[in-house]
């Protein structure tokens, strides 16, 4: 019945195309065709719907046909409630060791210090090793500032010179000069003068590791032995700090 309906409609289609191109010689029978004519209707979601070409003569387009009767719309869909939440599950495998990452820009050097303090030293030597004062250096492109802090005094001589110098693993410093210090008296025979004085200086190209920092008591150049006094009655210190290296 749907086959005939069809071929039924493309029959009357194409007499309504041949009626409007002779309209002036159109038959009443075909007149009538033409009024009560129908454009096929599709079956859609909620029934038939007219086909677009009906436009032409119906003037609109009808969106959606009307709802077949008897036909039932489709239900909404209704979301269902949540379910309980499910319990941990096991730990995953160890993964395995991952590629070394890219290596950082040098970073700042901590600090890293240390003083050796020595109470009433009262060391009367005049030639040799006073104190000692071992350091764990870091970095082998660092430097070691030391500096002696203390009471040293000459008597009883005239034009006469003490040295007193600091020493790296047995050796006095290698760059950029010794560090040192003199204590010199012309006329001295009666004067007996402590003093507290400091030596200080910076030390290049020691290599890391244990640096055994030596104070010391010898001749000047040029001068021969005199009576030397090292911290007398009072607190002397050896101080030792590794530094970055020098700007360029």
């Amino acid at each position: 019945m749907q086959r005939i309906r069809k071929t039924t409609a493309a029959v009357a289609s194409r007499i309504v195309i041949w009626a409007l191109t002779h309209i002036h010689h159109m038959d009443p029978m075909l007149m009538v065709l033409f009024l009560v004519h129908r454009e096929p209707r599709t079956r859609g979601t909620h029934g038939y719907r007219r086909a677009t070409r009906s436009s032409w003569f119906y003037g609109t387009t009808r969106g959606q046909g009307r709802r077949r009767k008897g036909g039932k719309p489709r239900p909404h869909r209704v979301h269902g409630r949540q379910g309980p939440r499910g319990t941990k599950g096991d730990a995953g495998d160890k993964g395995s060791q991952g590629a070394p990452g890219l290596r950082g820009p040098p970073g700042a050097l901590g600090s890293n210090w240390k003083q050796c303090v020595f109470k009433n030293l009262n060391d009367g030597k005049d030639t040799g090793l006073i104190k000692e004062c071992l350091f764990i250096k870091k970095s082998a492109k660092t430097a070691l500032r030391v500096f002696w802090s203390g009471n040293l005094r000459l008597h009883g001589c005239y034009a006469c010179c003490r040295r007193w110098y600091f020493t790296l693993n047995g050796a006095e410093c290698p760059a950029p000069a010794a560090i040192d210090g003199l204590v010199y008296m012309e006329n001295g025979a009666k004067k007996n003068l402590h003093r507290v004085r400091q030596i200080e200086g910076v030390c290049e190209k020691v290599q890391k590791g244990v640096v055994r920092v030596g104070f010391w008591v010898g001749n000047c150049n040029g001068y021969g032995s005199a009576d030397a006094y090292t911290g007398w009655n009072s607190v002397s210190r050896i101080y030792v700090e590794e530094v970055p290296p020098p700007q360029a």
